[in-house]
């Protein structure tokens, strides 16, 4: 009896010591540094080396817009899509507007409510047309007495007196990347005119559905030019759709993008909450720790291999609420180093969060009653010390690295903040915040751009794992504008119930890994960049300035501010790409093309 208990004893401490030593592997492998610093792609440049000016073409669109809130919206809209596109532009109040601002203009674009504002100077706009010139309507005017009068001109044959709920929107014609995919519109209103349309009209969007209310359609007035925009939505995410109507216009249409997609996942590596989560429990009867590390990380890291997605991920230090005094350093360092070191080891890179999940404002900034957890901190040495403190954390762990990108806590920062890293944080080059306004006036929301401090700002579109229409519609809106992609998610994200928790995680994963498969499909070709990678990218595309020459043969484009590359979308309408000189040419769409530029002097044969 005592030699079987000896005996099923010794045994106990056979799979202990078993136990015992794979779990110092794992630790092992937390601890040593299984990744190589790895160059980057896409650099992170100076100054210095943007080089060269070209002299900037006369401007050969109008914006005619009125003065009242929709007008105004469509202004605005359009001087930022111009704008990024490198498109000269001019504009003028529509009660000024004459016969006489034409000259030298080759488009228009409308963002006029009431159309008899312009009086009979709408009928010179229509001949100048029908000269050779192009004309687009940013969104649907009023449908009234005037409006009425030119519809057969704009192909339009019959219209109804009540607008149309548009509730989807379906592709006629593939001319967007991921455009096989109708999209779903969320909270839809009345925003388009219910038109029908003659067959000299050339359809690119309708509304999903039972309507098919034509969005987008062009149509040849005489020797010119008529594009409608019909869908009446002037907000940010959907930019990308009225630089598709505006890029339908001329013959040809080019300009600059960034051509990267990043993946950040936030609080990442950060501790490890304790405890349960009963949706974890119920799914996989396990807590929060272990499904972090057997489903969570498995299945994120895995889809990152399956699409050479290269995670940045944002590093928080300690989940305390202190925000004054000496910061201590986390000891508990075993799943940083596990979970960096394997993020690293596979491309990926690190950034800072901060030392908690306090964002950096000052004691008078105003929460507006939306952030009951968070403080603010008493000083800017304090927020100073506490970063200081991450820094220090940080290479200490991972002595070969450098931390470029800095991701403001819930998108929230202060001048104050944004200061301190400048100024004090010089290894920190970029700030990614908010690309869409959120619906309060606290978070940070920013544009694709390098700002007068050098601070690069490359905002993420999108984030979570629900992604719901709105997201996807958005995404598809950047994928065209600038040819980018940029999400974000937090581990956490699958145990809160506000971010998609009561759907289960096996829900949640398949959803991102519908988008991160519709994303691959729809433009394979895009670079997949880390986030110093894509600063570096910013970098280039934010410098950019752009001379186009149209020739006998096709396009010749002198660039300025031009380092090493410089990447472009190129609409041909009519005809097809040739011979490139400067640079090399893919599909990306119907119509649509990837241009990478080598050189400062780029040349496009155009095959009609």
């Amino acid at each position: 009896m005592k030699r079987n208990k000896k005996f099923r004893f010794a045994q106990l401490l056979e799979i202990l010591f078993v136990y015992l030593l794979l779990f110092a592997v794992v630790l092992s492998v937390g601890r040593n540094v299984l990744y190589g610093s790895s160059s980057s792609s896409v650099s992170i440049l100076g100054e210095s080396d943007f080089s060269g000016e070209v002299t900037p073409e006369k401007a050969g669109t109008l914006v005619v817009w009125e003065d009242d809130g929709t007008g105004r919206e469509g202004r605005n809209e359009m001087r930022a899509i111009l704008s990024q596109m490198r498109i000269p532009w001019t504009e003028q109040k529509a009660k000024k507007f004459t016969a006489a601002d034409l000259k030298g203009i080759d488009t228009v674009v409308l963002s006029v409510t009431d159309l008899s504002r312009l009086g009979r100077n709408l009928n010179s706009l229509l001949n100048w047309v029908m000269e050779g010139h192009s004309l687009l309507f940013l969104y649907p005017p009023f449908n009234e007495g005037t409006f009425l009068s030119i519809a057969p001109q704009l192909g339009i044959t019959g219209v109804e007196n009540a607008l149309a709920t548009v509730e989807g929107l379906h592709f006629v014609k593939d001319i967007m990347p991921g455009s096989e995919r109708d999209l779903s519109i969320t909270d839809p209103y009345q925003s388009s005119l219910e038109v029908t349309l003659d067959d000299s009209c050339e359809v690119f969007l309708e509304a999903a559905g039972v309507s098919q209310t034509p969005l987008i359609w062009r149509r040849p007035v005489g020797k010119g030019v008529v594009v409608f925009d019909n869908m009446g939505f002037l907000e940010k995410a959907y930019r990308g759709f009225h630089c598709a109507a505006y890029s339908l216009l001329e013959d040809s249409c080019i300009w600059p993008v960034i051509n990267g997609s990043t993946w950040y996942i936030d609080d990442f590596p950060s501790p490890v909450p304790e405890g349960d989560s009963q949706f974890i429990q119920h799914e996989f009867g396990m807590d929060i720790r272990d499904f972090y590390t057997h489903h969570w990380w498995k299945d994120v890291y895995n889809l990152a291999k399956k699409y050479n997605i290269r995670y940045t991920g944002l590093v928080i230090e300690d989940y305390s609420a202190q925000v004054d005094g000496v910061f201590p350093r986390n000891k508990d360092i075993q799943r940083f180093q596990y979970f960096g070191n394997m993020l690293l080891r596979e491309g990926g890179e690190l950034g800072f969060h901060g030392y908690n999940h306090m964002p950096l404002v000052p004691e008078n900034f105003d929460y507006l009653g939306m952030y009951d957890s968070y403080r603010q901190w008493v000083s800017v040495d304090a927020m100073r010390d506490s970063l200081t403190e991450l820094d220090g954390f940080c290479h200490e762990l991972f002595p070969d690295e450098e931390f470029h990108v800095y991701v403001p806590p819930s998108n929230i920062i202060s001048e104050e903040g944004r200061k301190l890293l400048a100024e004090d944080f010089p290894e920190i080059r970029a700030i990614a915040s908010l690309y869409l306004p959120d619906d309060n006036d606290v978070s940070y929301s920013q544009d694709f751009t390098v700002t007068e401090d050098g601070m690069v700002q490359t905002p993420r579109i999108i984030s979570g794992y629900v992604l719901d229409d709105y997201m996807r519609t958005a995404a598809m809106s950047e994928l065209y504008f600038h040819c980018v992609n940029t999400h974000f998610q937090h581990p956490d994200d699958c145990l809160d119930t506000d971010r998609g928790a009561a759907l289960g995680w096996t829900e949640l994963f398949r959803r991102l890994t519908d988008y991160a498969e519709w994303l691959h499909s729809a433009l394979p070709q895009m670079r997949n960049l880390t986030g110093s990678e894509l600063t570096g990218a910013v970098q280039r595309y934010d410098a950019l300035q752009v001379r186009r020459e149209d020739t006998a043969r096709g396009i010749h484009l002198s660039l300025g501010g031009f380092c090493d590359e410089a990447w472009f979308y190129l609409r041909i309408n009519e005809g097809r790409p040739g011979r490139i000189s400067g640079g090399s040419i893919s599909d990306a769409a119907d119509g649509l093309y990837l241009v990478k530029a080598n050189s400062p002097e780029l040349e496009i044969e155009i095959t009609r």
